[in-house]
């Protein structure tokens, strides 16, 4: 079945960071990833995020990955 035309997922990073009160290079520091990657990241421009990344945010923002990721419809 094809996906909708307009779907998609949504990254509430942002919303977590705030409510953690952390920084995108703080948490960037802690996963190890560069600050560049968890922008796009942040921004809803990535295509695709590993497993081991997505664990990695959820354990530094004590977070379910659900919490992280979202689905919109449109």
């Amino acid at each position: 079945m094809p996906a909708e035309e307009g779907a998609n997922i949504v990254v509430k990073l942002d919303d977590l960071l705030h409510a953690r009160r952390m920084t995108l290079t703080e948490l960037a520091d802690r996963v190890g990833l560069t600050l560049a990657n968890l922008s796009i990241l942040k921004t809803g421009k990535a295509k695709a995020i590993r497993f081991s990344t997505l664990e990695a945010i959820c354990r530094e923002l004590e977070c379910q990955p659900g919490e992280l990721l979202g689905y919109e419809a449109k």
